[in-house]
């Protein structure tokens, strides 16, 4: 049987979490380690997706597919090209749909033969992911923080990375994690900055126009961009009424009062897609160019 340096880390942590019970112990031995270890990674994908309602009010806002897949799979892929496989997939609206797309992915994706005399399947050759996924249904009307809280258990005592159902970018997740090991911190967030969907004026107090700058890609405001990497501590911040609370809401207003949020400065291409037009602008990407395309 062959080892991987990996997989040797990987016993030795176990063996390790064994036998140390602090949990912040065991977290900072983790992160001393030379290697990135693969983490859990949970998706927000339980919301109805209303201002995209043209496709949503048919599929749950994740499956809408760019370039013939859902846009929850190229997030995946973003994730898998650095070596994160594991997902946990919060559901909510429409989540039958999410778990029968990946319960016949599988066999969508690979050549087979059926003998319906035996009631046999044969299968040639496959093209499927080498993801392994927990698809959680967190309530219809839940929020993001319910949600999170609903999938801690599933998670474990470890870090692990968050993010939403909607949104791909091109950012480093190596680096990502590597600041926020060094930030100490409970929860890092990828902050971009959004280029404007409007043209920015400059002008004197007498109305006169110095500039116009159509659609500047750098407001000098920086947001939040989900791909997040958090602790086990959040779920000290995820109170019992967590149900009712966005997650960018008061769990992020107290980590930021705590000073355990830290903003990793993502300069790179990002895209969320809240409307049929950034669809259709992701569409044009795929065809074309797509920034996210890690793999």
């Amino acid at each position: 049987m062959c080892i991987t340096l990996e997989l040797l880390f990987i016993h030795a942590f176990h063996a390790f979490e064994a036998y140390v019970t602090d949990s912040a112990l065991r977290n900072n031995w983790l992160y001393l380690l030379p290697i990135h270890l693969p983490m859990k990674v949970v998706i927000f994908a339980g919301g109805r997706g209303t201002r995209i309602s043209e496709e949503s009010q048919l599929r749950p806002k994740p499956m809408i597919e760019i370039g013939g897949k859902p846009i929850l799979w190229h997030i995946m892929k973003i994730y898998a090209a650095y070596g994160h496989t594991e997902f946990i997939i919060c559901l909510g609206y429409k989540g039958h749909m999410i778990k029968e797309y990946f319960a016949n992915y599988f066999l969508h994706n690979a050549d087979i033969t059926v003998d319906l005399s035996n009631n046999s399947l044969e299968v040639h050759k496959n093209s499927s992911e080498p993801f392994r996924i927990s698809l959680i249904d967190t309530g219809l009307d839940t929020m993001t923080a319910g949600r999170l809280k609903r999938v801690l258990p599933y998670v474990g005592n470890e870090p692990f990375m968050l993010t939403y159902g909607d949104g791909v970018c091109n950012v480093n997740i190596d680096e990502l994690m590597a600041f926020h090991r060094n930030s100490g911190r409970i929860c890092t967030m990828t902050a971009i900055q959004a280029t404007s969907r409007f043209g920015v004026l400059k002008m004197a107090d007498n109305g006169a126009i110095s500039s116009f700058e159509e659609k500047p890609a750098d407001s000098g405001t920086w947001i939040n961009g989900g791909f997040f990497v958090v602790e086990p501590g959040i779920a000290d911040y995820l109170h019992d009424d967590a149900d009712d609370i966005m997650w960018e809401r008061q769990p992020m207003n107290d980590l930021a009062a705590n000073g355990q949020i830290a903003a990793f400065r993502h300069h790179g291409f990002w895209k969320c897609m809240d409307t049929l037009r950034d669809k259709e602008e992701l569409e044009q990407m795929w065809e074309n160019k797509p920034e996210w395309k890690k793999w």
